[in-house]
């Protein structure tokens, strides 16, 4: 059996007694860090014979199938360094090698950045969308391109390109657009700061510390400018997109004119 064990977030008090079990006794402990994971066994007093592999992005796939062939017969408890596997960590190979080979998977769940955050933010949690880490690059057209998204929206950044990521999104979405950096959750020095996208990247320019989740207030009823789409459409013909295309796909996913669009497009270029 393969158990996908969600771990504490910061705050040891949340490691459940299930999770303090499965280490126990696990066979194997496929874990992100194995050095995080003994101190984290070492720091919950929990005494194991198991195992432990390292399963990191860098070799999930050609460990999977490995671990769930020792699933078989074993168990197998998969830990990333924090909060549950699987979500922006290593576990999802791992869990579709097992379906396809008809090893059994359990959860064990538990902390999760992701969600702790959504409930945190004050932003309506009945649809909301996970989009993991912000990408390094693009970061204009990523964001024009959810413009129109009507679900709150969940983003990981790391501290040091925060008031960076917020100024990007606060020209991408209008200054009005409301925002949430959620940071160090469940530690000491825990903080939800809520404003305008126009505030929180005045509040971050400088970046800030420790492990940053962003929510987003979803669109609504409000209406995509040009500016904003205008953005997408430049993202993707830098990207080698033909300006017509580009425009066409934008007005589809936003409901402008895509001949506004167009001229607004070649206007921008000249």
């Amino acid at each position: 059996m393969i158990i996908l064990a969600a771990t504490p977030i910061g705050n040891l008090g949340d490691a459940s007694p299930r999770l303090r079990e499965a280490l126990a006794t696990a066979d194997v402990i496929a874990a992100e860090d194995t050095r995080t994971t003994r101190h984290l066994l070492s720091a919950l007093g929990v005494q194991t014979s198991a195992q432990f592999v390292a399963l990191h992005d860098h070799n999930e796939d050609a460990k999977s199938a490995e671990l769930v062939k020792r699933a078989a017969e074993s168990t197998v408890v998969v830990v990333s360094d924090a909060g549950m596997p699987g979500i922006s960590d290593p576990g999802f190979a791992i869990v579709r090698e097992a379906a396809a080979a008809g090893v059994a998977v359990t959860v064990i769940p538990g902390p999760s950045a992701v969600l702790a955050a959504v409930a945190l933010s004050g932003f309506a949690t009945d649809r909301f969308a996970f989009e993991g880490f912000v990408p390094r690059k693009g970061r204009a057209g990523f964001f024009a391109a959810l413009a129109a998204e009507r679900r709150t929206l969940v983003f990981f950044e790391s501290p040091h390109r925060l008031g960076e990521t917020l100024a990007i999104m606060r020209d991408a979405l209008g200054s009005d657009r409301r925002a949430a950096v959620c940071r160090e959750l469940t530690k000491m020095y825990e903080e939800v700061r809520r404003g305008t996208l126009s505030e929180l990247a005045e509040s971050f320019a400088d970046g800030a510390r420790g492990e940053i989740v962003v929510v987003l207030e979803g669109a609504g009823d409000a209406t995509v400018t040009v500016d904003s789409a205008l953005t997408e459409v430049l993202a993707r013909t830098a990207a080698g997109e033909r300006l017509k295309d580009a425009c066409r796909d934008v007005a589809d996913a936003t409901g402008l004119a895509s001949r506004e669009l167009y001229q607004a497009a070649l206007a921008a270029q000249r």
